[in-house]
């Protein structure tokens, strides 16, 4: 962290507190079969409580990014990682449906608070010259909590269900005090979003985005957007449901595949990510991720043994682990002097699949637990196709214009 050193307390609180989210977040993963069977929950019970907690997401993060601009980064830091703290106990306690959803939607809103608060602030603190390497720290946070959390949940378990979740709520407790007694506001008093011209807010209001979407050049492009997210979501809803029923696996099982798959997609990450891009580009990593998650996913449903099903779950978490930074990097150079607009488009096609997803996979997976894995398959290489094609549109309109 070289480069940050002015600001290196403020980027290792933010750091710290999203590490502590995301490992609460992580760790209730392995543990949500067992804790859906003591309940009773059907598979589409467990889809609709996935959706809910994208669909707040969804709805609360347009205003929740306003609200950090004119309310403050600090305040919507702390009061989301509170309200993280209420979700997640919650479901802890929770014995009903009516709970689990409240829980769930909490969940959604507290995302939505603390994610944009995050961002803005690590903007505020880094110059346009630190600004990648910046965000390249909170997104490393981020994805070292998924990686750490499925792992210690497998474990703390072991001491009952439900502990894990207590657990994630003490996590955003202590993130919340950290933040509050140390973390410095950044946002300059004087700035003020609220005024905003009414245009330019219309402009990046989610229902203006999703309205005009199609008239974009990039339109096939959110798409794909779409219908990725839709198919991995599908898949990634009913995965530890899928292989308690099927194999018998517990959660320590669980975790071991999660963790390890997430380690391996950080170092990919880290390590050869940009030389890929560099090497093949963006349209043929895309394409060869969708194949490879598409027919690895219908793998899923012929193996047997648990080294073959840890290989092939491991394929497919690298693929996805490639495939959504790429098409972020693609979406980027397509967006050119229009990055915040198209960055807000493809975070509302990815919502909307994670919406969708999970609830076909849930309703599905109760009809026979084969279903999700076989869509999943299906739209994903529908996917794959369509990236084909909208590669080829793309050298129609090169040839064109040269």
């Amino acid at each position: 962290m070289a480069i940050l050193t002015k600001h290196r307390g403020a980027m290792l609180i933010l750091m710290f507190n999203l590490l502590l989210v995301f490992s609460g977040i992580g760790l209730v993963i392995p543990i949500m079969p067992k804790f859906m069977e003591s309940l009773g929950i059907t598979g589409g019970m467990v889809g609709l409580l996935v959706a809910a907690f994208s669909l707040t997401q969804f709805l609360c993060s347009p205003l929740a990014g306003r609200l950090a601009d004119s309310f403050g980064r600090k305040r919507m830091i702390v009061i989301g990682l509170m309200v993280f703290a209420i979700s997640e106990g919650l479901f802890g306690l929770a014995a009903s449906p009516v709970l689990l959803f409240a829980s769930r939607l909490l969940g959604g809103i507290s995302a939505a608070m603390i994610m944009p608060a995050v961002m803005a602030y690590a903007a505020d603190i880094t110059t346009p010259e630190e600004r990648a390497v910046g965000m390249g720290y909170i997104t490393a946070s981020i994805t070292t909590g998924f990686i750490i959390g499925p792992g210690i949940g497998g474990y703390i378990a072991e001491f009952g269900i439900r502990v894990p979740f207590y657990a994630a709520g003490a996590a955003g407790i202590l993130a919340a005090c950290i933040t509050l007694l140390v973390l410095r506001e950044s946002l300059p008093s004087k700035t003020n979003e609220w005024d905003t011209p009414p245009d330019e807010v219309e402009r990046r209001g989610l229902l203006s985005q999703l309205r005009y979407a199609y008239r974009e050049p990039y339109f096939l492009g959110l798409i794909i957007v779409f219908v990725m997210s839709f198919g991995l979501a599908n898949f990634e809803t009913v995965f530890g449901l899928f292989v308690d029923q099927k194999f018998g696996f517990e959660p320590k099982d669980i975790a071991l595949i999660i963790t390890f798959g997430s380690i391996a997609g950080a170092v990919v990450q880290v390590t050869a990510f940009s030389w890929i891009l560099k090497r093949f580009g963006e349209q043929r990593v895309i394409s060869l991720c969708l194949l490879l998650a598409g027919l690895f996913i219908l793998l899923t449903l012929f193996v047997h043994q648990f080294w073959m099903i840890f290989a092939v779950t491991f394929i497919v978490f690298l693929a996805v682990d490639i495939l959504r930074p790429a098409i972020s990097t693609q979406m980027s150079m397509v967006a050119e002097d229009q990055q915040g607009y198209v960055a807000g488009l493809n975070s509302a096609f990815t919502s909307l699949g994670n919406i969708a997803g999970p609830i076909a996979a849930g309703f599905l997976f109760d009809l026979d637990i084969h279903y999700p894995y076989a869509l999943a398959c299906l739209v994903l290489l529908m996917c794959f196709i369509l990236s084909v094609k909208g590669k080829k549109i793309s050298l129609k309109d090169a040839h064109a214009s040269s």
